[in-house]
């Protein structure tokens, strides 16, 4: 699923170059990345859900690794994961295929092996009926993170007892020190013709819409042209539409050392640093600072005497904001669109 936008990580992040196109951190865009860990044996060719203006850069990018998608599944507008999973179900249905793994292309995974072991550790419970969700192995009492709750029990597959959304810092402490809680990132394994059903019991005005769009959609060699019918769909995570209301979820822990890089915090902690901790992309000049991310696409940036700031250049547009407080730059956006200024989005 490629259709995220990142607004807490614009300017980088923007409508027509959102972040799963940018090398965040490596020598690879973060949809290259996510392209690559799930090539090999246990996989076929993978299918892509994304804008419909963003197809050529799907294509180019995933080409230039020497991946060949399947299918592009484009939609008109972005409805959320929910209506996305939905007809991404239907289309691997329609093809044969005996299960689906559902994965976000702007998540970071750091051990691919560990990510392998858990699809095949959560593959006989899907075959079985059941939708699989991967619980990653929290590393801190993240807040911004929703969390899953597993039932009692033992094993590395068991039986989903609870979702619980964005946790305050007390309570996300409590989360990390149980075993019985891992972080939601949001990576599905199941049976197209299960979760199809299941989508359908408890979700019925989401599916049939996702449904109805895949029916009338036009479709070319290589890509599937959603209906308007997808416009009419709620825009609904796939979380909430189905997983929190199915009683067939089980989870699979994963200790797959993931991040969804979903501010510039990620960035800042995931980089090399000087050693008063910065990290510096691009023309920078940096005199008595610590601790800033500081990244430009051309201008010379300097930077001197300051701490824990975030300085961005990108295509003409200056963000400057504190590193620790993410909800800023979405706050920011906001801003941007109150004042009409769509051209900076």
């Amino acid at each position: 699923m490629s259709g995220g936008a990142g607004t807490r990580l614009w300017p980088l992040s923007r409508r027509a170059r959102p972040k799963q196109f940018h090398a965040l951190g490596g020598d690879r865009t973060l949809i290259q990345e996510a392209a690559l860990r799930v090539t090999g044996p246990m996989f076929g060719s993978p299918m892509v859900v994304c804008n419909a203006a963003h197809a050529t850069l799907v294509r180019e990018q995933l080409a230039a690794v020497g991946v060949i998608p399947r299918l592009l599944i484009l939609e008109p507008e972005g409805r959320n994961t929910g209506p996305a999973s939905i007809v991404a179900a239907a289309v691997a249905g329609q093809a044969g295929c005996e299960l689906i793994l559902l994965l976000h292309a702007d998540n970071r995974v750091a051990d691919v092996a560990a990510l392998h072991s858990a699809i095949g550790a959560g593959t006989p419970s899907a075959l079985a009926g059941a939708l699989v969700i991967f619980g990653v192995t929290p590393t801190g009492p993240e807040t911004g993170y929703g969390y899953i709750r597993a039932a009692p029990g033992d094993g590395r597959v068991r039986r989903v007892a609870a979702f619980v959304e964005k946790p305050d810092l007390p309570t996300a402490q409590l989360y990390v020190a149980d075993p019985d809680y891992s972080w939601n990132a949001g990576m599905f394994l199941f049976q197209p013709s299960a979760f199809l059903a299941e989508a359908r019991r408890v979700a019925p005005a989401l599916s049939a819409a996702a449904e109805a769009a895949l029916a009338e959609a036009p479709r070319a060699r290589d890509s599937v042209c959603l209906g308007a019918a997808f416009l009419g769909s709620p825009a609904e995570a796939i979380d909430t539409a189905v997983f929190e209301k199915t009683d067939k979820a089980v989870v699979v822990s994963a200790d797959i050392g993931w991040s969804d890089v979903g501010a510039y915090e990620a960035i800042w902690t995931a980089a090399d640093k000087t050693a008063t901790g910065d990290a510096l992309r691009g023309p920078v000049i940096a005199a008595g600072t610590a601790g800033c991310l500081v990244i430009s696409d051309g201008p010379t940036v300097v930077m001197a005497g300051v701490e824990d700031l975030v300085v961005i250049v990108e295509n003409g547009v200056v963000l400057v904001t504190r590193r620790a407080t993410p909800g800023a730059v979405r706050d920011a956006v906001a801003a941007i669109q109150v004042v009409g200024r769509d051209d900076l989005l």
